[in-house]
């Protein structure tokens, strides 16, 4: 693991300076859109815009890479984000936020094929499970460290969108200066989503409903807390929660799946998250009850992303794994564009707790389909089933391809052992 420290650290330190740029970028608009005097459903349609791009640039970035290679890709991309992260104070008009948001969308996605392909090359079969896990770290350590800058200088003016221009221009130096070899790029072929469906409908249909919740989560809470009426310094920290409570609970709930039947784990997060959504509903002025069901949100609903990829894993075959990842990616893409313009429609008429009955009616309906799911096929015995790999809803492709690489790992190992012991 020191070895892998030795030759990625500089992709990771640059991968949190992005993090912060992204996370702080996406709560600046919540509060910049409520200030310029944008509607709930321009604001709606602008955070929408990030996960169009989002999706697009995951399609796009492989052949990009195979044509010029990583280090062009990277250096273009993170180029673009620094010059549309300024350009979003200079330009506050809807339509050209909506555009930026899908160039930065792109941008991002790129990045995060580029930076994953990496640390999958810099990890061997030994260490790529704890570098997942260091990689998955950062990332909040980022979006985190992003929500505390939010509440230093006045959000008015244009130094909150300097700073993240200025750590994402900075990120990609340490990464381009390293001496770390550029790695051969290549992707596996999507399962069709036919084949997908019928191996684990409900991995499906959950992935397509985080996909939600995700974007309500990233893209959303800033314009609820905004409508909401929070200080800053009150969102930053509403916000920073949901990612605090992910990381908290991620581990354990991953612990917990490998010995029993995922889908009533699935079953019993969802319903959990759900009822941290109904405290926010009722939370009234009570802040302390509002952090608490951002906890509660993010700590259980973000796991069940990694959740429902180890779902899907126990009803295929190793050599499937990681054709499957980019189907369940691409679901997730499609439930988190059209997240955004869903809430921004329910805050539309009932006010900002919209957001919360958002949320509580997709992990509520997830809930209902992981326990209706369990009595349509017998569970696979726990032995015979994969290993949960912790992934984080704003990875890539090649990140979730790496998950199940994992998986796929630690599954031969426990074999080989239960084969030596039983020789």
């Amino acid at each position: 693991m020191v070895e892998f420290f030795k030759s990625a650290w500089a992709l990771l330190l640059g991968m949190m300076l992005l993090m912060i740029g992204n996370g702080m970028h996406g709560t600046l608009l919540g509060i910049r859109g409520e200030a310029a005097g944008f509607s709930t459903f321009e604001m709606s349609t602008i955070m929408s815009a990030y996960f169009v791009g989002f999706l697009g640039g995951s399609r796009m970035t492989p052949e990009m890479i195979r044509r010029v290679g990583h280090v062009r890709v990277f250096a273009a991309l993170a180029s673009f984000i620094s010059a549309v992260l300024i350009m979003y104070p200079t330009f506050e008009h809807p339509v050209a936020w909506v555009l930026g948001r899908v160039l930065i969308g792109f941008c991002f996605s790129g990045v995060y094929v580029t930076a994953e392909s990496w640390l999958n090359n810099a990890a061997s079969n030994e260490t790529r499970g704890k570098a997942l896990s260091l990689y998955m770290m950062v990332q909040m350590i980022g979006i985190v460290t992003a929500q505390g800058l939010v509440t230093l200088p006045d959000p008015s003016g244009f130094v909150l969108f300097v700073i993240p221009s200025v750590l994402v221009s900075i990120s990609f130096a340490p990464i381009l200066l390293s001496i770390s070899p550029t790695p051969a790029f290549d992707t596996t072929k999507p399962m069709t989503m036919r084949e997908l469906v019928n191996h684990s409908p409900l991995g499906v249909a959950g992935m397509f409903l985080m996909g939600g919740v995700f974007s309500a989560q990233f893209g959303m809470s800033a314009v609820y807390a905004t409508r909401a009426g929070l200080s800053v310094s009150e969102l930053s920290l509403f916000i920073a929660t949901f990612y605090v409570g992910a990381t908290v609970c991620q581990y354990p709930l991953g612990w917990i799946s490998d010995r029993m039947d995922r889908r009533v784990l699935i079953m019993v997060v969802s319903f959990v998250g759900a009822i941290g959504a109904v405290l926010g509903y009722f939370a009234g002025e009570s802040f302390a009850m509002l952090l608490l069901s951002a906890f509660a949100i993010g700590g259980f609903s973000n796991p069940l992303y990694s959740l429902l990829i180890a779902h899907t894993n126990d009803f295929l075959e190793y050599e499937d794994m990681a054709a499957a990842s980019g189907g369940l990616v691409f679901v997730n893409g499609v439930g988190a564009i059209a997240g955004p313009i869903i809430i921004g429609w329910s805050m539309d008429v009932v006010g900002p707790q919209g957001f919360f009955i958002y949320l509580t009616l997709l992990l509520a309906l997830l809930g209902g389909y992981a326990g209706y799911r369990t009595t349509r096929r017998s569970a696979p015995a726990v032995e015979d089933t994969g290993t949960y790999a912790a992934v984080m809803p704003t990875a890539s492709p090649v990140a979730v391809e790496v998950a199940q690489e994992v998986a796929i790992e630690y599954a031969l190992e426990e074999e080989q052992e239960e084969a030596a012991a039983n020789a």
